[in-house]
């Protein structure tokens, strides 16, 4: 029994940590060498600090064949591109109001 208990809290704990604690490593994009790669839906890297107020240009490569990840979403600054399957893509910006906005694939 007791080791039953054990292992729930352990569980809690991990649940927790992984949804709350948890803060992905980010990446700071002050070169325009950066390459965002796109795979199993995911990100890499998942969060990319920019310089608010300047142009900026980056570099994405979609390595997942689903339908999911053929467009790269910022709400925000109302852009909506095709990337392209296995084919490094860049896009230029205009200036980022700040340093960090959301951005999707549907």
């Amino acid at each position: 029994m007791l080791i039953v208990n054990i292992a729930g809290l352990l569980l809690i704990a991990l649940i927790v940590w992984w949804f709350w604690l948890y803060k992905p490593a980010e990446v700071i994009a002050n070169e325009n060498n950066l390459v965002i790669i796109v795979e199993n839906g995911v990100y890499q890297p998942a969060h990319i600090k920019l310089t608010a107020g300047k142009p900026m240009t980056l570099t994405f490569l979609r390595k997942d064949a689903s339908p999911c990840s053929e467009a790269l979403l910022i709400p925000e600054l109302k852009i909506s591109k095709t990337l392209p399957l296995n084919k490094k893509k860049r896009f230029s910006y205009p200036p980022w109001p700040r340093e960090t906005m959301p951005f999707t694939v549907r």
